[in-house]
């Protein structure tokens, strides 16, 4: 029993009765042969079964056809039960595979793990980067950016490099939910923020904060780091500073399942006492006891626009730096 040999460059060449470096042009990608001559190659490759040799294509078109996706948290939260960064991978991922193109999932939850990350980018291994979940002033964005490397950040850097970015309206998604607590009759509104070297934590307290304000109504700040540890925390600490306060806007949807169990060991009954709305809308916020009001943005439609907007960069177009998403307020028994 034999085994049937591959097509090679030369079989092709002699079935389109071209030269071997005819063909080669045209099965990299090349526009400088003339569209009959192309036609006839891709004829003898189809008629042939050859499959190009993707290393020697990436030499020619200095194109490896991947895109990083670059999350600069620890492995434990990325795969987590927080649903934000599993969504936004999801996006990612079925927008490349609709442009057949391949996903690198990069970890810089570390020192280590961002030097990594900064030597792969830099070293042309991949055709672009997406960035997600950036945590103070990352120079990285801007600095491959003017590298000539296309980047897309999920959020505005916030070390004002001009990086083209992809985010959902948190301010307008917080501010929707407070004025919703208030027409509930709600006057002490408390918060539960998020890390303020993040961009989605800085902007849904700057939502709280302008709403409450234009109410007339005072501020009450605890902070947490998006996790059900700190929103425990943070919630004892709102309600040793105001017995009284009436309403809650946790900044994530694992603060607030958090925040309603501590009211609970209060003694605090949600709604009656103190009502509760999260933002994400994770799929087990319609299942915590009683089911959470919440922001929900749309995180797969995030992951697929930054992804969208990275391959028109790619591919030389010019998009707009910011381009944001909307969100909606779902309301259920918490609010």
């Amino acid at each position: 029993m034999t085994t049937a040999q591959r097509p090679t460059l030369e079989a092709v060449a002699r079935r389109a009765g071209v030269s071997r470096a005819t063909v080669s042009r045209v099965v990299n990608g090349s526009t400088t042969v003339a569209e009959p001559i192309q036609q006839a190659v891709r004829r003898a490759v189809e008629e042939l079964g050859y499959v190009p040799n993707l290393a020697a294509r990436s030499l020619v078109t200095q194109r490896t056809d991947s895109i990083a996706l670059v999350l600069p948290e620890a492995a434990t939260r990325v795969f987590s039960d927080d649903q934000v960064f599993p969504g936004i991978i999801r996006g990612a991922a079925q927008e490349l595979e609709a442009a057949d193109k391949q996903l690198v999932l990069m970890l810089a939850g570390s020192p280590a793990g961002h030097e990594r990350v900064e030597r792969y980018t830099t070293g042309r291994h991949v055709d672009g980067v997406l960035f997600a979940s950036l945590h103070g002033e990352d120079p990285l964005p801007g600095r491959l950016a003017e590298l000539g490397i296309p980047v897309v950040c999920s959020g505005r850097p916030l070390d004002g490099a001009q990086v083209p970015y992809v985010d959902v309206d948190h301010v307008g998604g917080v501010a929707e939910a407070v004025r919703h607590l208030i027409a509930n009759g709600r006057r002490r509104i408390a918060t539960i923020a998020g890390p303020q070297d993040m961009v989605a934590g800085i902007e849904r307290l700057i939502g709280y904060r302008e709403t409450v304000a234009a109410a007339g109504l005072p501020e009450l700040i605890a902070y947490g780091d998006f996790t059900r540890e700190s929103g425990t925390a943070a919630m004892r600490q709102l309600l040793a500073a105001d017995p009284k306060l009436d309403a809650v806007f946790a900044a994530s949807d694992l603060m607030a399942h958090a925040a309603l169990r501590t009211l609970r060991e209060a003694g605090r009954r949600v709604p009656d006492d103190v009502a509760m709305i999260g933002f994400d809308d994770i799929e087990t916020a319609a299942y915590t006891e009683p089911p959470l009001t919440t922001v929900k943005q749309p995180i797969v439609e995030l992951g697929r626009a930054m992804t969208r907007q990275l391959l028109r960069i790619a591919a030389g177009e010019q998009v707009e730096q910011a381009l944001l998403l909307p969100t909606e307020l779902v309301v259920r028994d918490s609010a």
